[in-house]
């Protein structure tokens, strides 16, 4: 005797009904266990590379720094591109790896880019800092919080920054926190040339007096009976007094440096970056989540310990939550959730509505039954519920219950040719469960394109491939082995039909069916003629829809970008910021609204490529409620800037 699944699935009752339960309940653990995210995540393969040299013009940066670091990177073995940005002193690049480079091969390349530059640093000119590698360009900011007090010295800003980001840490899932926008303290020591050349003291001598006594060296040690003593020379700086009472030595007299310079403390002038929150300075701290963390646990988790921060803040400071990705994963899984869950019921609907309640129920049953399955394998295999995955389970729904129509109906139809129950099961097996495989085997290799596709849209949209796969073949097992065990428990009593299966498929419509079907085989030519013009016919209407990747973003942000012609100087650009921001204000779309000058801002979704250092580039982030208030506000945004509400400026937003 042949093996028959289905006829051990239907003699072992016990056993199945076990496995029913058992996969429900590993099913119910499963979904409440899964991830959730707005997208899938995806590798990004580019690093930036910053250098600095002062004093350098634009074109000895491009000649002498920049170019033969190109040169270098260009040896790695996935390098696809570079792109260079030059200043006076600044030099910024952009490496890019090839779209098809394996996501496991990334980590390795950049390895290799940050010891390639590495060498070549020794060979850059003297004076030249850097070269500085980012390879963490693709860190998603999870949360963004602004920390601000107004009339406060940032200088205690960034020590209360530092304070919370240490508190943060402890929260779990957070990879690490980033501290944006700090504007670093320094010392000025301002004097005048005129007055120099009067007592005769050179700057040289000044510059020469601060770096001696400004030092740190080893003074040796004295070995006692105890412990060992250490001799340490008292000269290092700790306060402002210390250095503008250094000693000046010139023409045979000695000199404090406060008496021929002013000494004071202030901030890096100009700054290079400044971020502003509601029209106020501010210091902006990142969270960036830890790989495979669920990002609702973690919003979740932030919001209680930020709230709990913000308590113990001292007077006049706030702790202000700018975004939350938590927010956008509930509304993104929430909506798809929804058409997931209208789908499954359109799909339940229509099956009792056809087969009737009895075979309807069987049917159904096998649908949660399948999602279970599925569920607890995207479990094991470290999958999420976000746009790809949900996408994935609603374009399966309507094939999950193909083979379980099928192998309920040939349980059915033998019945009435007058086989029992058991005997009607052993015969969808060995009848319907061979083609049912290969129709489903067919129908996922489909979709074996987007999942084996080398590239970062290979990577983004795989999960469409592995999630319908799972489904179908999982929905082919549960139609062999539960259907039919549900069909035995499920299924009325069914008389014999006289005439046997001659009768059963003498009906009208069935001569009709098979009337169409013999005359498309007949004229074979005709038919495939037909199908040739709809082919061709859906290629040409093919033409005419908008093709893209990516969906338009349904985000509640407007990015504002603001640049100025090249040289423009920060403090010019912060003024147009300044402007462009009392307009957004008196705006009723605009709740939120955060300015990143000198640079762009973090990146606080996938999708967003944040700008290298730039003076005259600045980008403003406006939170509205809803997608239709996002576009009022953009529409309005244009025509503004059509009608040069800031004419120094080019804004575009998106």
């Amino acid at each position: 005797m042949s093996f028959n699944l289905s006829a051990l699935a239907v003699r072992e009752r016990a056993v199945t009904l076990f496995f029913i339960l058992l996969l429900a309940a590993a099913g119910v653990y499963a979904f409440i266990m899964l991830g959730r995210a707005e997208d899938p995540s995806f590798t990004i393969k580019t690093l930036t590379v910053t250098t600095v040299w002062p004093g350098a013009t634009a074109r000895e940066m491009q000649d002498q720094v920049a170019e033969p670091l190109e040169k270098r990177i260009q040896e790695l073995t996935w390098y696809d591109r570079v792109e260079t940005t030059t200043r006076p002193g600044y030099a910024y690049m952009t490496v890019t790896l090839k779209d098809s480079t394996p996501p496991s091969s990334v980590q390795e390349e950049f390895y290799q880019a940050r010891k390639k530059l590495g060498d070549e640093a020794r060979k850059l000119p003297s004076g030249v800092l850097g070269p500085f590698v980012n390879d963490e360009y693709s860190d998603v900011s999870f949360a963004l919080y602004a920390l601000k007090a107004k009339g406060m010295p940032m200088r205690e800003l960034a020590r209360q920054a530092e304070v919370i980001r240490q508190d943060l840490l402890h929260v779990p899932g957070v990879k690490k926190i980033n501290i944006l926008g700090e504007r670093p303290e320094q010392i000025f020591v301002e004097f005048s040339y005129a007055k120099l050349a009067t007592l005769g003291v050179s700057a040289t001598d000044i510059v020469a007096a601060l770096q001696r006594q400004n030092t740190v060296t080893p003074a040796g040690s004295i070995d006692t009976k105890g412990p060992q003593v250490f001799i340490r020379v008292d000269g290092a700086y700790d306060s402002v007094q210390a250095i503008a009472d250094t000693p000046i030595v010139a023409a045979g007299r000695t000199l404090k440096l406060s008496d021929i310079a002013e000494v004071r403390r202030g901030y890096e002038d100009p700054p290079t970056y400044i971020i502003r929150h509601q029209g106020e300075p501010t210091i902006m701290l990142a969270a960036v989540m830890q790989e495979g963390w669920n990002g609702l646990a973690l919003g979740k988790a932030l919001e209680e310990r930020s709230a709990a921060i913000a308590r113990t803040l001292p007077l006049g400071m706030t702790l202000a939550k700018v975004s939350d990705q938590a927010v956008n994963i509930t509304s993104a899984v929430d909506e798809f959730m929804m058409k997931f869950a209208m789908a499954l019921g359109v799909v339940l609907l229509v099956s009792l509505l056809s087969l009737g309640w009895r075979v309807g129920i069987v049917v159904a049953a096998a649908v949660p039954l399948t999602l279970a399955v599925v569920f607890l394998i995207m479990l094991e295999t470290g999958r999420f519920f976000d746009r790809i995955t949900l996408g994935a389970l609603i374009l399966a729904l309507g094939l999950l219950v193909d083979d379980a129509i099928i192998a309920i109906e040939v349980m059915v139809v033998k019945m009435e040719e007058g086989m029992d129950r058991i005997s009607a099961a052993a015969y969808a097996w060995s009848h319907t469960a061979a083609p049912m495989l290969s129709g489903t085997l067919v129908t996922i290799a489909g979709f074996l394109p987007v999942g084996f596709a080398r590239s970062t849209a290979g990577e983004y949209a795989g999960n469409i491939f592995w999630v319908v796969g799972f489904a179908l073949i999982v929905s082919w097992i549960v139609a062999v082995i539960f259907t039919p065990y549900l069909g035995v428990k499920m299924l009325p009593a069914i008389k014999p039909v006289e005439g046997g299966h001659h009768a059963i498929y003498g009906t009208p419509n069935y001569q009709r069916l098979r009337g169409l079907i013999t005359f498309a085989v007949r004229h074979k030519f005709l038919t495939c003629s037909i199908v040739a013009v709809a082919f061709a016919l859906s290629v040409v209407g093919m033409g005419g829809v908008k093709q893209q990747f990516f969906p338009t973003s349904d985000r509640p942000e407007v990015l504002v970008e603001v640049r100025l012609p090249e040289g423009t100087s920060i403090e010019t650009t912060t003024a147009t910021v300044e402007k462009l921001e009392r307009w957004l204000h008196d705006q009723p779309e605009a709740k939120i609204i955060t300015s990143y000058v000198g640079q762009g801002a973090p990146r606080f979704f996938f999708a967003m490529a944040p700008e290298l250092p730039d003076p005259a580039f600045a980008k403003i982030v406006v939170l509205t409620p809803d997608a239709e208030a996002r576009e009022a506000l953009k529409h309005r945004l244009r025509q503004a800037a059509s009608q040069g509400f800031a004419p120094e400026a080019n804004v575009r937003v998106t």
